[in-house]
């Protein structure tokens, strides 16, 4: 590997974003490898149709690379990709004529149950049987996420598994940190009872 592309390799998102921002197609490359995966990822557990995971994330990142010198702050990069995310997502099921209704519920999030969602991938070198548990435990998480009503899906996504705090979630979501806390509960609530035989 030449030293230049160890240099755009070892460089931050935020490195990367300025780079990129100048016209530097090499770190807008690298920019996109780190954050494809992730990408990916979060679209999965989204989308009910697996086939669809792949067009979406190939979208979302055309719009990253399109749309990189919109970007003001170079350190919000993380909420701005899950706006992307977010919004390609819905622009999806809006083109499939399904878009999410809009649930505003009154429920108090220091009620919700102690449960967290966190999912622990094994290394490649695991034993079998323990990938195999794993991938049948991501598997039915995944399930049970999908099949959460839409605004709750997305809240507890963005909230699990890409670490936004509330006051990001309400931004990307275009809602109150209230209605957000609500959902993010709710949602806990809903996989609790699905999962509560598996974990």
């Amino acid at each position: 590997m030449s030293e230049n592309k160890l240099l755009y390799k070892k460089m931050s998102i935020e490195e990367l974003v300025v780079l990129s921002q100048k016209d530097d197609f090499k770190a807008l490359g690298e920019l996109i490898k780190k954050i494809q995966k992730e990408v990916y990822a979060t679209l999965a557990y989204f989308a009910k149709n697996d086939e669809n995971v792949y067009d979406l994330t190939q979208e979302v990142l055309l719009k990253v690379a399109k749309n990189i010198y919109s970007l003001k702050r170079p350190k919000c990069f993380k909420s701005w990709l899950n706006q992307i995310i977010t919004n390609t997502y819905y622009d999806s099921l809006r083109e499939h004529k399904n878009t999410p209704e809009l649930i505003y519920l009154d429920c108090n999030s220091e009620n919700s149950p102690d449960f967290s969602l966190k999912i622990e991938i094994s290394d490649d070198k695991g034993k079998p049987i323990e990938k195999c548990i794993t991938t049948e435990c991501e598997n039915m998480i995944k399930t049970a996420i999908r099949q959460l009503p839409e605004p709750f899906k997305i809240a507890i996504i963005l909230r699990e598994f890409q670490g936004l705090s509330y006051d990001e979630i309400a931004k990307t979501t275009n809602t109150s940190v209230g209605t957000v806390k609500s959902r993010i509960a709710r949602a806990r609530i809903k996989l609790q009872e699905v999962l509560k035989n598996y974990i």
